[in-house]
Order: structure tokens, then C-alpha cells, then sequence
């Protein structure tokens, strides 16, 4: 089965890599929010306000590192990420056990975190582009959102577990060390990097920050793409923080619960992840991620309806299992588009620009609902953005527009 086979050592080091740190990642589930409301005893609007300007500030200072990082190898930076994260993360649970953990704190390191992260992606898109043969990046990437769903599915109940036993502060210490241990994972892929052109170019030209997002815009497969995942991840993520207020604070769930509400959903995002290379064969990639694309909007509404005790926690799980499936599906067939349709010599500019508007956005609109809960309460806001989600299809594209000339114009770099 063409599913299972071997994609080779070097992409075998890259999934370990991203498998640990995902998961580390996934047990530390909102620790930010989770310190913020616990620990610092912080409300809506304060949580709203850590979670837009820790990413705003982070993607800012983001912007030239795409260009930056297209011109060197990309290994390197990787692992160079992965340890800045790595330290800034640490700091936390450091400065915790010494009685001076404050919420000034919490938001610089989200914003290191949040501009490491951004150079990592951009790196790490154009790392697995030269690991696999093009026919096999669907395969690739059905393979790392498979272990996404997976750590999301294993990682919230064992953290929220932890923080039960040991606080919140102690997953994000296991979170830091995930990132060491993918940068080991990173640098054991070993062979030789090529070294990209312009390396040795002593600055970046003003032109070139402004590069992807003018690559993005030009090509009419990517550029309507671009505009629907930035807003649906925006709007999506916009309400997470209400959504954890009112669960833990208004609705007295206990943080195990919580994390199970999202844990147990996620074998939706396994099981879509796997149907997407089958999906994909029978009815071709425009029209699963169309179809797919469109049902991921259909669902967050119904996170206003939440209520206390079994029933709340049942509703939803309901929700984000349709919602995860259909993002399972998606994501690695938009992710295998994506790459497939940019230039190599531009993927870094490209994801780095994708990224930095994404989480731009993302910021944005956490403090406009931050703003918009403290005026109405977070259940209004959460239906508001469902709403609003309900009109993203609109922006999908409705048809392929010549993959074949496109393809040709992206290798040509205009």
C-alpha cells in the first residue's frame, strides 16, 4: 500500500521530531490561559489580551525572518528555534518556584515562542520539500497531521491530569523539553544540506519581506486559500480563551474535563487524516478540500449552547469531533497544495508570510472578542463567530484555476 510505505530515514528523524515536540505541545494544552486564569487569577479580557498580543507581537517581530531564513539552511534554524523555545519556555516554571512568575512574563515568552515558531514552520515546510519526492507529500503530510490528532487526542488528559497533580506550571516545563529533544531529532537527520542561493548575501533588501505575501496574492490557487484559512483559523481560535473561561470559570469544569472535551474529539482528526489520501484519489484535491473546507465552518456555533455537568462536556465533544474530522481532512490536502503550488526556491517567504497573517489576524480578533465578551459575556461572542464562519465558504476557490500553467509560472519565479 503506497500509504505505508517507508518515506526514508531523513523524513523518518523529521516525523520523530515533529511527534515530540507535537506532543509536548498538545500536554502543555493552553498552559498559557491555563497559568493566566489558575495562577495569576486572570480574567476574559486579560486572557484575550495574553493570547492577541503575545501572538501580534511575536508575528511582528516574525516578519523579516521568512526572507532570512529562505537564504540559509534550514536544519539549522530548525534546531536553533527549537532551543530558543525551549529557554524561554523554562523560564516560566523557573521563575515560578521562585515566587516572581507574573503576567508580564507570560506574555514576553509568548511572544518569543510565537516568533520562533513562525521561522520554525517556514524552515520546516521547506525542510520536508526537499526530504520527499513530490508524489509523496500528501502521504507526508496525512502522516504529520495523523500524529497532530493523535497528540491532541493522548496529550490534554495526561496534562490535565498533571496539572491536577502538580499545577499547571509543570507542563510547560515537559513542553520546553520537547523542543530539546526535537532538536536532537532535527540534527540526527544528518546528509548534507545544500546550501541555498544568496546565502551569503549580506542584508536583506526591503523587497524581500514584502516577497511572499506579493507570491500569495499573484496565483489565484493560492491567494483565495490564503484569505479562508486565515479567517477561519482567526475566528476559530478567537473564541478558544472565552471558551476556556467558560468552561473552567462559569461553568465550574475541572481543568481534567476540559482537556478531555478536547482530547476525545481528536480521533476525528486521526480517522480524516487517514481518509484524505483515499479521498483525495477518488475525488480529486480541489474538490475535497471544497467539500471539506466548507463543512469545517458548519460547527463552531454550536459551542454558544454549552451548559454545565455531563450534558455541556457531551455537546461539546460532539462539536469538535465534526469539527476536527473535517479539518482532518483538510489540512494535510491544503498543506500538500500549498507546497506542491510555490516555488522551493520560495516556500520559506511563503509559509512565513501565510503564518505572520494568520497569527496576526488570530491576535486581532482574540482582542476584538476579549472586548466583545466583556461587553456581552463569553457565550454571545462564541455565537457571534460561529455565525461568521458560517460565510468562510464563500471565500473558497470554486474552481482549479489551471494547476498545470501555474505550476510552470511558480517554477519560472516572476
Amino acid at each position: 500500500m503506497g500509504a505505508k510505505r517507508s518515506l526514508g530515514r531523513q523524513f523518518g528523524w523529521f516525523w520523530a521530531a515533529y511527534g515530540v515536540s507535537a506532543f509536548g505541545t498538545r500536554l502543555a494544552f493552553d498552559a498559557f490561559p491555563l497559568i493566566a486564569i489558575l495562577v495569576l487569577h486572570a480574567g476574559a479580557t486579560e486572557v484575550s489580551l495574553l493570547a492577541s498580543a503575545g501572538l501580534a507581537v511575536g508575528a511582528a517581530v516574525a516578519v523579516p525572518l521568512g526572507p532570512w531564513v529562505e537564504f540559509r539552511r534550514k536544519r539549522p534554524v530548525m534546531v536553533a528555534t527549537d532551543l530558543v523555545r525551549f529557554a524561554a519556555l523554562m523560564s516560566v516554571p523557573a521563575a515560578f518556584a521562585l515566587g516572581l512568575l507574573g503576567f508580564t512574563q507570560l506574555l514576553v515568552v509568548s511572544v518569543v515562542v510565537g516568533a520562533a515558531d513562525i521561522a520554525f514552520t517556514a524552515a520546516g515546510g521547506a525542510c520536508l520539500k526537499t526530504l520527499v519526492r513530490p508524489e509523496d507529500l500528501l502521504v507526508a503530510n496525512g502522516r504529520l497531521e495523523s500524529t497532530t490528532w493523535t497528540a491532541t487526542m493522548l496529550g490534554p488528559p495526561l496534562g490535565g491530569a498533571a496539572i491536577g497533580l502538580f499545577g499547571p506550571v509543570m507542563t510547560m516545563t515537559a513542553d520546553a523539553i520537547s523542543y530539546l529533544l526535537s532538536a536532537a531529532g532535527i540534527h540526527a537527520i544528518g546528509g548534507k544540506e545544500p546550501r541555498p542561493a544568496r546565502a551569503a548575501a549580506p542584508r536583506l533588501r526591503a523587497g524581500d519581506l514584502l516577497d511572499g505575501w506579493r507570491y500569495i496574492l499573484a496565483r489565484p490557487t493560492l491567494r483565495p486559500l490564503f484569505f479562508n484559512t486565515v479567517l477561519v483559523n482567526a475566528l476559530i481560535m478567537a473564541t478558544a480563551p472565552l471558551l476556556a473561561v467558560l468552561m473552567l470559570s462559569s461553568l465550574g469544569f475541572a481543568p481534567w474535563q476540559y482537556g478531555l472535551a478536547f482530547a476525545v474529539p481528536c480521533i476525528g482528526g486521526l480517522i480524516g487524516s487517514r481518509l484524505s489520501r483515499r479521498l483525495v484519489a477518488r475525488f480529486g484535491r480541489h474538490r475535497v478540500m471544497l467539500t471539506a473546507g466548507t463543512l469545517r465552518a458548519c460547527w463552531t456555533l454550536g459551542l454558544a449552547f454549552i451548559g454545565p455537568g455531563t450534558g455541556g462536556l457531551v455537546l461539546v465533544m460532539a462539536v469538535e469531533l465534526g469539527l476536527i474530522t473535517c479539518m482532518g481532512v483538510f489540512n494535510p490536502v491544503f498543506a500538500t497544495h500549498r507546497l506542491d503550488r510555490t516555488a522551493t526556491d520560495r516556500v520559506s517567504r511563503t509559509l512565513s508570510a501565510w503564518s505572520v497573517t494568520s497569527k496576526l489576524t488570530i491576535a486581532a480578533l482574540t482582542a476584538l472578542w476579549g472586548l466583545l465578551a466583556g461587553i456581552t459575556g463569553p457565550r454571545p461572542a462564541i455565537a457571534i463567530a460561529g455565525l461568521l464562519l458560517l460565510a468562510t465558504p464563500l471565500l473558497l476557490p470554486r474552481h482549479d484555476h489551471a494547476p498545470e500553467h501555474e505550476r510552470e509560472v511558480a517554477r519560472r519565479h516572476p
